[in-house]
């Protein structure tokens, strides 16, 4: 797709992840942490996080899928979609998080739907802190008061594809953050 056009670069991407790094290893000084990244689209992020965070820090993933009548991929970039808020766990963590300091690291703030069904469940469990990173955050979209913790970039009502983020599961390996034009 070559009428992609960047909204945040990578030089940007890199510079915002090494800050909300040094947040975090500030604000957990002397703690572990456990990064758990929501899949598919945060595992770049996830990744790029964690070598930021001077900490103990391991990491786990989540999987979960919001269901709908999902528009063909042509159809979603033109008119965007909208789940019907229904979520369902596809994968869960791999270790307790019973009194850990859990961030919950998320590609996108969107509707908030997903991150919120995702802090119920995982409060749930008794974590000693549960904090959401990410990276970007559509508020324009947003159905559930729900704010982020660390917050890379605040962007438009743009349909938006790279650094994990896809278009038909497309375009994830793309290191800035493009949008892509609906026609």
């Amino acid at each position: 797709m070559s009428e992609l056009k960047v909204l945040i670069s990578r030089q940007k991407i890199a510079k915002r992840v090494s800050e909300l790094g040094a947040q975090i290893t500030k604000d957990y000084a002397g703690q572990a942490v456990i990064l758990v990244g929501v899949l598919k689209g945060a595992t770049i992020f996830l990744s790029d996080l964690a070598r930021q965070v001077h900490l103990d820090a391991t990491f786990d993933f989540i999987g979960v899928s919001s269901y709908g009548n999902r528009p063909t991929p042509t159809q979603e970039l033109k008119s965007g979609w909208d789940s019907t808020g229904e979520v369902k766990l596809t994968k869960d963590v791999d270790q307790t998080i019973k009194d850990k300091n859990i961030i919950l690291v998320e590609d996108i703030l969107d509707t908030g739907l997903t991150m919120t069904y995702l802090k119920r469940l995982l409060q749930a469990r008794q974590p000693k802190s549960l904090k959401v990173a990410t990276l970007l955050d559509k508020p324009s979209r947003r159905k559930l008061p729900l704010e982020g913790d660390y917050v890379g970039f605040k962007i438009p009502d743009e349909f938006v594809v790279g650094y994990g983020l896809d278009y038909a599961e497309k375009y994830r390996n793309i290191s800035d953050i493009c949008v892509v034009p609906r026609k």
